[in-house]
């Protein structure tokens, strides 16, 4: 790459890293904080998975809906109302009175329609300015912003909302989403010059790039990868932090510190997995190898009791975050790969709104479980079930793709 080219693919990676870093704080709070949030709603702490669900109902809707968006008004433009979107959303959870739950179902659609278009924003930034040779690490390092968004939200919401009250928290998180928001405007200039006007908003518009992905096999498979891996994901982000406080006694800056070693060990994971599928092994091989992995994290975290050390249990946290949350970047490096010149962004959002259906039944499900068990063990070994599936059938599909 020239000069030129390389400053704007750098400056196109920093930007929607730092927007993605933001939208993933905002989606985690709840999780993160529901130890002292849900009594204070009148709730139990198992309900955040409805809320979580919820949420990504909201990213389903907004990840298809935002094709049309981004060819008209330019992708990072698009990323800036969608912070503007989780802003309102994590604010009006910190109003919400105790007597007035239903209200967080609107909180949480609306955080969920600023979270869904974000990854197919910056896909159609990243497919124009970053180098073949390069594009599942590029992806994935822009992807270390979901678990790094995660272990900021581990490391300093547990401190700040006994310091302070959760309220205040959620208030101040809001507050850097418009610092966020400034910060990116200098970047439109370099970054949205290809978007022209768009199809007008409309059901065949939604629905189009949907039926490429179905049309399209390869597509299809890597969706279908992302709606599994994705509800592990989620589960695991959602709900470690509640049964380490809960169930295993831990106390709740314990908890969140585990969710951080989980969440910082998927960034180094998505670098690494990234490097992989780009030097050495082809995407769908190497995303069958993190499902294996987190297959295995999965069954060990549901055995573990009390009385497991914390030099056991951090690192399993870790290794189980490293594959579990460690995906992503790979399977939308393909996804982008694979989609139809041009239509990057379009196809990204409609392989979302599969993904984000894995994203809304994952804690649904879990949280069903944890209620017909009295355990929230059952949610891991099945999220362990999950991703040994999903593992298989890619490898299955890689074997037949070398012998062909």
């Amino acid at each position: 790459m020239t000069d030129p080219q390389a400053r704007t693919a750098l400056v196109a990676l920093i930007a929607t890293l730092a927007i993605q870093i933001f939208t993933s704080l905002a989606a985690t709070m709840p999780a993160v904080l529901a130890p002292v949030l849900a009594p204070d709603l009148g709730i139990t702490p198992n309900w955040i998975g409805v809320f979580v669900g919820l949420v990504y109902a909201g990213a389903m809707l907004g990840s298809l809906a935002c094709g049309g968006f981004i060819a008209r008004f330019g992708a990072i433009r698009v990323s800036q109302f969608c912070v503007l979107l989780c802003s309102i959303g994590i604010a009006a959870v910190a109003l919400v009175p105790g007597s007035a739950v239903s209200l967080l179902i609107g909180a949480a659609f609306l955080l969920g329609m600023g979270y869904g278009p974000i990854t197919p924003a910056s896909s159609e930034v990243l497919i124009r300015t970053t180098p073949r040779e390069r594009l599942a690490l590029t992806f994935s390092i822009k992807q270390t912003g979901v678990p790094a968004g995660a272990a900021l939200a581990g490391a300093i919401l547990p401190g700040l909302a006994l310091l302070a009250g959760w309220r205040v928290a959620f208030l101040s998180i809001a507050l850097v989403g418009l610092a966020v928001i400034g910060a990116s405007q200098p970047t439109r200039t370099s970054l949205d010059i290809h978007h022209g006007p768009g199809e007008g908003f409309s059901l065949a518009a939604m629905v189009g790039p949907l039926k490429t992905v179905i049309r399209n096999p390869a597509l299809l498979e890597l969706s279908l990868a992302g709606f599994a891996f994705a509800s592990v994901q989620v589960s695991l982000t959602s709900f470690l932090v509640v049964y380490l406080n809960g169930e295993l006694q831990w106390s709740l800056v314990a908890s969140g510190l585990a969710l951080t070693c989980a969440t910082l060990s998927a960034v180094i994971g998505r670098i690494f997995w990234g490097a992989v599928a780009d030097r050495w092994l082809a995407p769908t091989r190497v995303l069958s190898i993190i499902g294996s992995g987190s297959a295995v994290c999965g069954i060990v975290m549901a055995v573990a009791t009390p009385d497991w050390p914390a030099w056991v249990m951090l690192p399993l946290a870790a290794l189980y975050g490293a594959t579990a949350i460690g995906w992503n970047g790979v399977q939308l490096s393909e996804l982008a790969r694979r989609a139809p010149a041009g239509s990057a962004g379009a196809v990204t959002g409609a392989s979302g709104f599969v993904t984000f259906g894995g994203v809304v039944l994952g804690p649904l499900v879990y949280a069903a479980l944890s209620g017909l068990t009295g355990s929230y063990r059952t949610g891991f070994l099945v999220s362990a079930v999950v991703s040994g599936i999903a593992a298989g059938a890619l490898l299955r599909r890689n074997l037949k793709s070398r012998a062909r």
